[in-house]
């Protein structure tokens, strides 16, 4: 498949600015679409009246506000809008892409659609929806779908905790790390389904370029650990101590209980159709991939 013009949801987020740059070093135009106005962007409004770029080949998106921003109280309000900013931005592009010549549709989604347990998770395992964060992620992958009758290849990418310096959890905890002040969540013993950010880029670039890749990939790294492993990976890397644990009850009064599970629970995730697909990782093992962080 030839690609000429991609257009992004939510193409200014940590994510999304990682992709338009991937994707302008091979000479592909993008669109983004952003709250913020600037070249090469075209408002969530503009879509809704105008339609997308008539040039449009593949339409991706990334697009949602960031559930951990410690800075706003999880309220009502700020939920919805987490909820708004994933779900109906999805639901826009799905309504939108259909008339298009696009012949590829590719969104992202969260492990949170799986339960926390001991189950390993792959690809093809159900999950009944359990709590805000889970019903969050089935109602964002059923925004996205296409009438069955539509010939656009279309893939969802359920991500695990994205490693990149620009943004996530590494930029929120960069710093208590820095000056020795960094530990394990909780008990630490929870799992961590992770994946480096260039090794996400990639497989969206992946999904674009391979026209039999279609339907859900885990976008988790193939190593499963737990946040105690993560850490103590973090902090050799960083070459600084990290024996000081943030207590469950210090952050769920700073997060509420319900948004601190995200960090207090953890699913045992595999990508298995990602490695049968043959997808390679630059970066598959935690290891490898705190290193890169800090070069």
């Amino acid at each position: 498949m030839t690609l000429k013009h991609v257009v992004i949801g939510g193409g200014t987020g940590f994510i999304g600015s990682q992709l338009i740059k991937s994707l302008s070093l091979e000479g592909i135009s993008c669109t983004c679409i952003s709250r913020m106005p600037g070249p090469n962007r075209i408002s969530w409004n503009n879509l809704e009246r105008y339609g997308l770029p008539e040039n449009t080949s593949a339409v991706i998106n990334v697009a949602g506000q960031n559930i951990l921003d410690i800075k706003q109280r999880w309220s009502p309000g700020f939920k919805q809008n987490v909820r708004n900013s994933r779900v109906k931005t999805t639901k826009t592009l799905a309504d939108s892409v259909q008339n298009t010549k696009a012949t590829v549709f590719a969104t992202i989604s969260g492990v949170s659609y799986y339960k926390p347990n001991n189950t390993i998770y792959t690809e093809e395992s159900k999950c009944e929806s359990y709590d805000f964060l889970s019903r969050l992620c089935h109602d964002w992958e059923e925004a996205a779908k296409l009438p069955e009758d539509c010939n656009i290849r279309q893939v969802t990418i359920r991500s695990g905790v994205v490693l990149g310096r620009s943004g996530g959890m590494i930029k929120e905890i960069y710093p208590q790390f820095f000056v020795g002040l960094g530990g394990s969540i909780g008990t630490g013993n929870q799992y961590m389904p992770w994946i480096h950010i260039t090794d996400l880029v990639n497989m969206f670039m992946f999904v674009l370029k391979n026209n039999n890749v279609h339907g859900i990939l885990n976008g988790v790294a193939p190593q499963l650990i737990t946040n105690k492993e993560f850490t103590k990976a973090f902090a050799v890397a960083m070459k600084r101590p990290a024996i000081i644990p943030l207590p469950s009850f210090l952050l769920k009064i700073l997060l509420n209980e319900e948004r601190a599970k995200i960090m207090l629970e953890g699913q045992k995730v595999m990508p298995k159709r990602v490695t049968e697909l043959g997808f390679q990782y630059q970066y598959p093992d935690i290891e490898s991939a705190c290193k890169q962080l800090l070069q």
